[in-house]
Protein backbone atom coordinates (compact mmCIF):
# COMPACT_ATOMS: atom_id res chain seq x y z
CA UNK A 1 0.00 0.00 0.00
CA UNK A 2 1.29 3.16 -0.99
CA UNK A 3 1.43 5.76 1.34
CA UNK A 4 0.11 9.55 0.44
CA UNK A 5 2.40 12.80 1.64
CA UNK A 6 0.96 13.50 4.56
CA UNK A 7 0.68 9.87 5.78
CA UNK A 8 4.15 9.59 5.11
CA UNK A 9 5.11 13.06 6.83
CA UNK A 10 3.38 11.40 9.93
CA UNK A 11 5.50 8.55 10.02
CA UNK A 12 8.36 10.47 9.46
CA UNK A 13 7.29 12.73 12.32
CA UNK A 14 6.97 9.82 14.88
CA UNK A 15 9.74 8.00 14.13
CA UNK A 16 12.20 11.10 14.81
CA UNK A 17 10.36 11.58 18.03
CA UNK A 18 11.32 8.10 18.59
CA UNK A 19 14.82 8.34 17.80
CA UNK A 20 15.01 11.83 19.86
CA UNK A 21 13.13 9.99 22.97
CA UNK A 22 15.51 7.68 23.59
CA UNK A 23 18.46 10.39 22.43
CA UNK A 24 17.52 12.18 25.85
CA UNK A 25 17.40 8.92 27.81
CA UNK A 26 20.67 8.22 26.80
CA UNK A 27 22.09 11.74 27.52
CA UNK A 28 20.66 11.39 30.82
CA UNK A 29 21.68 7.96 31.29
CA UNK A 30 25.57 9.29 30.11
CA UNK A 31 25.17 12.65 32.58
CA UNK A 32 27.63 12.01 35.04
CA UNK A 33 25.26 14.36 37.31
CA UNK A 34 21.78 13.10 36.21
CA UNK A 35 19.78 15.30 38.59
CA UNK A 36 21.10 18.26 37.40
CA UNK A 37 20.50 17.21 33.91
CA UNK A 38 16.74 16.49 35.10
CA UNK A 39 16.82 20.08 36.45
CA UNK A 40 18.11 21.74 33.23
CA UNK A 41 15.81 20.08 31.20
CA UNK A 42 12.83 21.02 33.48
CA UNK A 43 13.68 24.37 32.84
CA UNK A 44 13.57 24.27 29.56
CA UNK A 45 10.59 22.96 29.34
CA UNK A 46 9.27 25.09 31.66
CA UNK A 47 10.89 28.03 30.16
CA UNK A 48 9.52 26.77 26.39
CA UNK A 49 5.96 26.33 27.99
CA UNK A 50 5.90 29.68 29.08
CA UNK A 51 6.59 31.16 25.47
CA UNK A 52 3.70 29.06 24.15
CA UNK A 53 0.90 30.00 27.22
CA UNK A 54 -0.74 33.25 25.66
CA UNK A 55 -1.18 30.72 22.45
CA UNK A 56 -3.05 28.27 24.67
CA UNK A 57 -6.44 28.45 25.87
CA UNK A 58 -6.73 27.37 30.04
CA UNK A 59 -7.98 24.04 30.32
CA UNK A 60 -11.50 23.22 31.59
CA UNK A 61 -11.57 23.52 35.38
CA UNK A 62 -12.56 19.46 35.15
CA UNK A 63 -9.22 18.73 33.76
CA UNK A 64 -7.55 20.32 36.47
CA UNK A 65 -7.62 17.86 39.27
CA UNK A 66 -5.72 15.61 36.50
CA UNK A 67 -2.91 18.12 35.72
CA UNK A 68 -2.56 18.31 39.48
CA UNK A 69 -1.99 14.43 40.12
CA UNK A 70 -0.19 14.21 36.16
CA UNK A 71 2.31 17.00 37.48
CA UNK A 72 3.41 14.77 40.92
CA UNK A 73 3.40 11.60 38.92
CA UNK A 74 5.84 13.11 36.45
CA UNK A 75 7.76 14.02 38.90
CA UNK A 76 7.85 10.54 40.75
CA UNK A 77 8.43 9.33 37.21
CA UNK A 78 11.70 11.00 37.03
CA UNK A 79 13.43 10.19 40.27
CA UNK A 80 12.45 6.22 39.59
CA UNK A 81 14.01 6.83 36.15
CA UNK A 82 17.56 8.43 38.16
CA UNK A 83 17.72 5.68 40.41
CA UNK A 84 17.07 3.21 37.39
CA UNK A 85 19.58 4.74 35.41
CA UNK A 86 22.13 4.87 38.22
CA UNK A 87 22.12 0.96 38.45
CA UNK A 88 20.87 -0.16 35.21
CA UNK A 89 22.18 -0.48 31.90
CA UNK A 90 20.44 1.62 29.33
CA UNK A 91 19.59 -1.12 26.26
CA UNK A 92 17.97 -3.19 29.98
CA UNK A 93 16.05 0.32 31.80
CA UNK A 94 14.29 1.45 28.98
CA UNK A 95 12.93 -1.51 27.53
CA UNK A 96 11.71 -3.08 31.04
CA UNK A 97 10.04 0.77 31.87
CA UNK A 98 8.80 1.25 27.98
CA UNK A 99 7.66 -2.34 27.93
CA UNK A 100 5.62 -3.02 30.82
CA UNK A 101 4.09 0.81 30.82
CA UNK A 102 1.66 -0.41 27.78
CA UNK A 103 0.81 -3.69 29.68
CA UNK A 104 -0.61 -2.21 32.88
CA UNK A 105 -2.34 0.43 30.76
CA UNK A 106 -4.06 -2.40 28.82
CA UNK A 107 -4.82 -4.23 32.13
CA UNK A 108 -6.23 -0.85 33.41
CA UNK A 109 -8.63 -0.64 30.18
CA UNK A 110 -9.42 -4.10 30.20
CA UNK A 111 -10.48 -4.75 33.95
CA UNK A 112 -11.53 -0.97 34.90
CA UNK A 113 -12.63 0.35 31.58
CA UNK A 114 -14.53 -2.71 30.54
CA UNK A 115 -11.96 -2.57 26.91
CA UNK A 116 -11.83 -5.89 25.40
CA UNK A 117 -8.66 -6.90 23.57
CA UNK A 118 -9.23 -8.44 20.16
CA UNK A 119 -6.63 -11.39 18.99
CA UNK A 120 -4.26 -9.10 18.19
CA UNK A 121 -4.42 -6.91 20.87
CA UNK A 122 -3.41 -10.42 22.97
CA UNK A 123 -0.86 -11.33 21.06
CA UNK A 124 0.54 -8.01 21.58
CA UNK A 125 0.34 -8.86 25.59
CA UNK A 126 2.08 -12.11 24.81
CA UNK A 127 5.22 -10.69 22.94
CA UNK A 128 5.39 -7.73 25.58
CA UNK A 129 5.23 -10.95 28.61
CA UNK A 130 8.00 -12.96 26.52
CA UNK A 131 10.20 -9.80 26.33
CA UNK A 132 9.67 -8.91 29.81
CA UNK A 133 10.45 -12.55 30.82
CA UNK A 134 13.73 -12.74 28.90
CA UNK A 135 15.09 -8.99 30.17
CA UNK A 136 13.88 -9.92 33.97
CA UNK A 137 16.35 -13.60 33.27
CA UNK A 138 18.90 -11.23 31.97
CA UNK A 139 18.95 -9.26 34.48
CA UNK A 140 19.03 -10.83 37.55
CA UNK A 141 22.90 -11.12 37.19
CA UNK A 142 24.92 -9.01 39.42
CA UNK A 143 24.72 -7.55 42.93
CA UNK A 144 22.60 -4.97 40.95
CA UNK A 145 20.41 -7.32 39.35
CA UNK A 146 17.13 -6.86 41.64
CA UNK A 147 17.64 -2.96 42.12
CA UNK A 148 17.37 -2.38 38.73
CA UNK A 149 14.69 -4.79 38.34
CA UNK A 150 12.78 -2.47 40.96
CA UNK A 151 13.33 0.65 39.72
CA UNK A 152 12.60 -0.09 36.11
CA UNK A 153 9.12 -1.88 36.63
CA UNK A 154 8.41 0.94 39.24
CA UNK A 155 9.44 3.49 36.39
CA UNK A 156 6.80 1.35 33.91
CA UNK A 157 4.26 2.08 36.78
CA UNK A 158 4.79 5.51 36.63
CA UNK A 159 4.70 5.79 32.79
CA UNK A 160 1.38 3.72 32.81
CA UNK A 161 -0.16 5.81 35.75
CA UNK A 162 0.57 9.08 33.94
CA UNK A 163 -0.73 7.94 30.55
CA UNK A 164 -3.73 7.14 32.06
CA UNK A 165 -4.72 10.51 33.95
CA UNK A 166 -3.43 12.41 30.99
CA UNK A 167 -5.61 10.27 28.60
CA UNK A 168 -8.54 11.18 31.12
CA UNK A 169 -7.55 14.81 31.57
CA UNK A 170 -7.20 16.07 27.98
CA UNK A 171 -10.36 14.19 27.49
CA UNK A 172 -12.00 16.74 30.20
CA UNK A 173 -9.78 19.91 29.44
CA UNK A 174 -11.50 20.92 26.02
CA UNK A 175 -7.77 21.81 24.52
CA UNK A 176 -5.00 19.68 23.91
CA UNK A 177 -2.63 22.83 23.50
CA UNK A 178 -3.52 24.15 26.58
CA UNK A 179 -3.20 20.59 28.90
CA UNK A 180 0.16 19.87 27.28
CA UNK A 181 1.34 23.52 27.87
CA UNK A 182 0.01 23.91 31.46
CA UNK A 183 1.66 20.22 32.36
CA UNK A 184 5.17 20.83 31.23
CA UNK A 185 5.18 24.41 33.21
CA UNK A 186 3.73 23.39 36.60
CA UNK A 187 5.82 19.66 35.74
CA UNK A 188 9.03 21.91 35.43
CA UNK A 189 8.71 22.97 39.45
CA UNK A 190 8.71 20.09 41.52
CA UNK A 191 12.36 18.75 40.48
CA UNK A 192 14.00 21.99 40.50
CA UNK A 193 12.62 23.66 43.46
CA UNK A 194 13.94 19.82 45.50
CA UNK A 195 17.39 20.33 43.80
CA UNK A 196 17.44 23.80 45.20
CA UNK A 197 16.03 23.11 48.84
CA UNK A 198 18.93 19.79 49.13
CA UNK A 199 21.70 20.89 47.28
CA UNK A 200 21.43 24.30 47.23
CA UNK A 201 24.94 25.73 47.81
CA UNK A 202 26.38 24.11 44.92
CA UNK A 203 23.25 23.93 42.46
CA UNK A 204 24.14 27.07 40.51
CA UNK A 205 27.91 25.77 39.85
CA UNK A 206 26.77 22.56 38.82
CA UNK A 207 23.98 23.62 36.37
CA UNK A 208 26.94 25.73 34.88
CA UNK A 209 29.32 22.76 33.84
CA UNK A 210 26.30 20.69 32.39
CA UNK A 211 24.63 23.78 31.11
CA UNK A 212 24.79 22.63 27.12
CA UNK A 213 24.02 19.16 27.38
CA UNK A 214 20.97 19.55 30.17
CA UNK A 215 19.63 22.43 27.98
CA UNK A 216 20.23 20.09 24.91
CA UNK A 217 18.49 16.65 26.99
CA UNK A 218 15.28 19.24 27.14
CA UNK A 219 15.27 20.73 23.68
CA UNK A 220 15.12 16.75 22.56
CA UNK A 221 12.47 16.10 24.95
CA UNK A 222 10.34 18.86 24.14
CA UNK A 223 11.13 18.63 20.38
CA UNK A 224 9.63 14.49 20.80
CA UNK A 225 6.73 15.15 22.52
CA UNK A 226 5.90 18.20 20.25
CA UNK A 227 6.23 16.02 16.85
CA UNK A 228 4.24 13.21 18.68
CA UNK A 229 1.11 15.77 19.44
CA UNK A 230 1.56 17.04 15.74
CA UNK A 231 0.88 13.61 14.83
CA UNK A 232 -1.70 12.47 16.55
CA UNK A 233 -3.73 15.37 14.96
CA UNK A 234 -3.32 14.10 11.47
CA UNK A 235 -2.86 10.34 11.59
CA UNK A 236 -4.85 7.76 13.19
CA UNK A 237 -3.30 7.53 17.27
CA UNK A 238 -3.50 3.62 17.49
CA UNK A 239 -0.62 3.76 14.55
CA UNK A 240 1.22 7.17 15.97
CA UNK A 241 1.27 5.07 19.17
CA UNK A 242 2.40 1.99 17.87
CA UNK A 243 5.24 4.00 15.46
CA UNK A 244 6.50 5.74 19.19
CA UNK A 245 7.57 2.69 20.64
CA UNK A 246 9.97 1.71 18.25
CA UNK A 247 12.59 3.82 20.62
CA UNK A 248 13.09 0.50 22.37
CA UNK A 249 15.28 -0.46 19.46
CA UNK A 250 16.58 2.62 19.35
CA UNK A 251 17.56 2.60 22.77
CA UNK A 252 18.87 -0.93 22.95
CA UNK A 253 21.86 0.20 19.82
CA UNK A 254 22.38 3.11 21.61
CA UNK A 255 23.33 0.96 24.72
CA UNK A 256 25.42 -0.76 22.59
CA UNK A 257 26.99 1.71 20.61
CA UNK A 258 28.10 4.69 23.34
CA UNK A 259 27.93 3.17 25.80
CA UNK A 260 29.37 -0.41 25.53
CA UNK A 261 26.71 -2.55 27.22
CA UNK A 262 26.52 -6.12 26.33
CA UNK A 263 23.96 -6.58 24.29
CA UNK A 264 23.35 -10.38 23.76
CA UNK A 265 20.97 -12.60 21.95
CA UNK A 266 18.51 -12.89 24.64
CA UNK A 267 18.35 -9.05 24.82
CA UNK A 268 17.91 -8.73 21.13
CA UNK A 269 14.99 -10.86 20.99
CA UNK A 270 13.47 -8.87 24.27
CA UNK A 271 13.72 -5.69 22.71
CA UNK A 272 12.17 -6.80 19.62
CA UNK A 273 9.24 -9.08 21.22
CA UNK A 274 8.67 -5.99 23.31
CA UNK A 275 8.70 -3.43 20.11
CA UNK A 276 6.34 -5.89 17.74
CA UNK A 277 4.00 -6.74 20.72
CA UNK A 278 3.18 -2.54 21.95
CA UNK A 279 2.45 -2.44 17.90
CA UNK A 280 0.23 -5.33 18.02
CA UNK A 281 -0.96 -3.74 21.05
CA UNK A 282 -1.99 -0.91 19.09
CA UNK A 283 -3.85 -2.33 16.04
CA UNK A 284 -7.66 -1.38 15.67
CA UNK A 285 -10.15 -3.81 17.48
Amino acid sequence: MQLTGSQAGVVVAVLVAAVLHACWNALLKGGKDRLVMVVLLDLTALALSALLLPLARPPAPASWWFLGLSVLLHAGYKLLLLASYRVGDLNQVYPLARGSAPLLVAGFAGLVLGERLGPWQLAGLAGVCGGLVLLLETGRAGPRGRPMIGFALATGVAIAAYTVTDGLGVRRSGTDLGYVVWLFLLGGLPIPLYAAAVHRRDLTARMRERLGVGVAAGALSLTAYGLVIWAQRRGALAVVAALRETSVLVAAVIGTVAFRERFGRRRVVAAGCITAGIVLLNLPR
